[in-house]
């Protein structure tokens, strides 16, 4: 659906898909990246059916309690989870914590470190923008919904409200993108490190859209460092490599995982990517070890 629906629009939408009993374990709000509030989020969730919906922002935990208000008296389950950013062997991986103590201090001091480090990227995009005649003054401050994990893709929304580009994805290609003079790599918590906070937060970790190269070696490499779950169902994932993925759990001994990777509107909804009630209660046994 275009990016200019009303959310009434889309909230009609969500409740034409019978996903009941079924949970989205892969969603973000204004906190990090998403455009959608959490009490937003919660109500699309309400009216897709579902039964449980996890709360995963870019590097922070801030969308959870907001969320957990607004299921109130529902049947709605919403599940602390945090989507971490990590390195492993020279690369970034996406580092899914579910089930984590929101007050646990080596957990939030991590992500404290990791939000600010973002804000300083953040300025020194600004300031490499301006190195190459693009203005935007007092950029912070005019972020909409103020989130905690600021990112590209609010630099990229910027651009386009000040008419340096038509589109996100203009801004990507001529300024932001990774290969791209403006872009400045992310703070990385090495894996092993994420892996071992999110266990100590009482959490069971997943790597969320983990890449076509990634091979069973690899997701064994990563359980025995911690690692008790892979994302199986995400958007644009082929179905050989979902059946691939989930072969590769059984053998490992892994939970799976799915959700919409909702950051707004559009085909990845809210419920557009779900597992069933069963796999998410194995994900939940392996983080009450």
């Amino acid at each position: 659906m275009p990016a200019g629906q009303p959310f009434t629009a889309l909230c009609q939408l969500a409740a034409r898909g019978p996903y009941t009993g079924r949970v989205d374990l892969h969603v973000h709000t204004t906190h990090s990246d998403g455009t959608y509030t959490p009490a937003q989020v919660v109500d699309l969730a309400r009216r897709a059916g579902l039964a449980a919906l996890a709360i995963t922002d870019h590097d922070t935990l801030g969308g959870v309690s907001a969320a957990r208000q607004a299921a109130l008296g529902s049947t709605l389950e919403v599940v602390p989870g945090v989507e971490i950013t990590t390195e492993h062997r020279q690369r970034e991986l996406h580092l899914l914590g579910y089930f984590v103590a929101l007050d646990h201090a080596g957990l939030t001091a991590a992500l404290a470190e990791i939000r600010r480090q973002r804000v300083e990227r953040f300025r020194e995009m600004i300031e490499r923008l301006r190195g190459r005649g693009v203005s935007l003054e007092n950029a912070e401050q005019r972020v909409p919904g103020s989130p905690e994990a600021l990112g590209r893709r609010h630099l990229a929304e910027m651009l386009v409200r000040a008419r340096r580009v038509s589109t996100v994805r203009e801004a990507f290609a001529r300024y932001l993108g990774d290969r791209g003079d403006v872009a400045v790599p992310k703070k990385r918590l090495p894996v092993t490190e994420a892996l071992a906070l999110v266990r100590a937060a009482g959490g069971v970790a997943a790597w969320a859209h983990p890449p076509y190269d990634c091979k069973q070696e690899d997701l064994a490499e990563l359980r025995d460092q911690g690692l008790g779950a892979v994302e199986v169902e995400y958007p644009d994932v082929r179905r050989s490599r979902v059946l691939e993925l989930r072969g590769w759990a059984e053998r490992l001994g892994l939970a799976v995982t799915g959700g919409s990777d909702c950051h707004g509107p559009g085909r990845r909804g809210v419920g557009s990517c779900t597992v069933s009630a069963a796999e998410f209660a194995r994900l939940r046994q392996l983080a009450s070890r």
